[in-house]
């Protein structure tokens, strides 16, 4: 077992991880059930592939599920109303801790409901995909999309609990995890060049299922994203932007496509982040040698690292645009993450997006 803490003052938790966690989650989660059940919200594919295993692990309790369609269409102002109206007919209290079983949809949905219902309940996260296993868990950040953009309608709630169980990726799906995968390596580009070097001469078998080499890096990228938690947790200070390394590109991506399956968060984190060095060395921080690094890794991971295959070249302006309702826009500018090289992300208050839209017209 590998038992992370998230230091927070009274809002510290821990995070487990564990090859069959799930199978022994009775362990944790029957204590904190309220009056011998457990209210549950999930989305229908997981339900049905992983919803039997989780009931048999509980058998001594009531589960009940709560269930949203599969997709980020479920992250809406409809879906929180589905689930929260039924956390009320299932006669949700304050003391209750709704256990979040699915992907990032499902923990930034479930955790949401859980901050306003009744005034804030306590929440378990229990992540199914590597993406939510990862980055999405972690952290408190809850939240739905809008008309005017993603995530951008939310609060900080932490969990009490995160069971990772990294037996639950081997039925997932080969470009799942390659998504999720893309966040193991944010973190390293972030500010740990020597677990970058390890995902170069292991992150094939991280790709492939090799259990030890899956558990260490999820370990390496949870312990990396909860060490910079702790000293921003509200990101207040500009610490905690240095995780959204690659997502205002990535964001702005996801907009221009729709935010449909044609690209995935997980891989328009890993074009951002191959679009975030490649600005970098255009601005003189970066060398193009770390660009080329950055790019070879992504490529062989079989994540998209060039606009041309989005379809996407040529349309600087529109992507621009959709960087108007970022989330770190403060002051009427957009602060970027940019690098200095790999391991060394900063933030830049100094970007003016013009110089974003001409530099993604160039991009190929």
């Amino acid at each position: 077992m590998n038992t992370i803490n998230v230091a927070l003052g009274e809002r510290s938790y821990d995070i487990l991880i564990a090859h069959g966690l799930l199978d022994r989650a009775a362990e944790h989660l029957v204590p904190i059930a309220r009056d011998g059940r457990l209210l549950l919200v999930s989305d229908e594919t997981v339900w049905a592939a992983l919803g039997a295993r989780l009931q048999k692990a509980l058998a001594e309790i009531e589960v009940i599920p709560i269930l949203v369609p599969a997709g980020e269409a479920s992250k809406s102002w409809a879906g929180l109303q589905t689930v929260v109206d039924a956390l009320f007919a299932q006669g949700v209290e304050r003391s209750d801790n709704i256990v979040a079983f699915g992907g990032g949809v499902v923990g930034d949905l479930a955790g949401f409901a859980a901050a306003i219902v009744d005034r804030g309940c306590g929440f378990v996260q229990v992540p199914t995909s590597l993406l939510a296993q990862v980055d999405s868990s972690v952290g408190g950040k809850t939240a739905i999309n809008v008309a005017a953009g993603k995530n951008l309608v939310g609060a900080f709630h932490q969990p009490s609990l995160v069971l990772v169980d990294p037996s639950l990726l081997d039925t997932l799906d080969p470009r799942e995890v390659r998504a999720g995968y893309a966040e193991i390596v944010k973190y390293a580009l972030i500010e740990d060049a020597a677990l970058f070097g390890w995902l170069e001469h292991n992150g094939a078998k991280v790709l492939a299922g090799d259990a030890a080499a899956r558990t260490q890096a999820i370990a390496a990228a949870v312990a990396g994203k909860a060490r910079i938690v702790e000293q921003d947790e509200l990101e207040t200070s500009g610490r905690r932007a240095l995780l959204n390394l690659g997502h205002t590109f990535g964001h702005a991506l996801e907009a221009e496509t729709g935010y449909s399956d044609q690209l995935l968060h997980g891989e328009a984190v890993a074009l951002g982040c191959v679009l975030a060095f490649a600005f970098s060395a255009e601005r003189g921080v970066c060398s193009t040698a770390d660009v080329a690094r950055v790019q070879s890794h992504f490529q062989s991971a079989r994540l998209p690292t060039s606009l041309a295959e989005l379809g996407l070249q040529g349309r600087g302006e529109q992507l621009a645009a959709h960087m108007q309702h970022d989330k770190k826009r403060a002051g009427g500018r957009t602060a970027f993450i940019l690098v200095r090289g790999i391991g060394e992300a900063f933030v830049d208050k100094s970007v003016e997006l013009s110089d974003v839209a001409t530099f993604l017209d160039r991009a190929d």
